[in-house]
């Protein structure tokens, strides 16, 4: 998504190109049961903010027909979705569940 940003010219969607960047830092995690769990969870947790913000968002841009607003608010809600996951797996992982 990250490349429609020269297409279109719209400088939101150039916030995509940071997953690039946090996919990397799970790159040499392993096959432990305790990580996989952790990420888990965490994807749970990430998954239901992004469905209820972006529910939110939605009913926004509709309401108030601000179109133009929309790929800044998608970007920033895959950031929270980023944001919720990281400390969602550092709140698990220092848990020791």
């Amino acid at each position: 998504m990250g490349f429609l940003g020269p297409i279109t010219g719209n400088l939101g969607f150039y916030g995509f190109f940071g997953f690039v960047g946090f996919l990397s830092a799970f790159a040499g995690t392993g096959t432990d049961e305790r990580i996989e769990s952790n990420i888990n969870r965490a994807c749970r947790n990430s998954f239901a903010i992004i469905t209820i913000t972006m529910a939110f968002s939605l009913v926004y841009v509709v309401s108030f027909e601000s179109i133009g607003t929309f790929p800044i608010v998608f970007s920033m809600l895959f950031i929270a979705s980023m944001v919720s996951f990281v400390l969602s797996y550092i709140y698990y992982d220092r848990r020791g569940d």
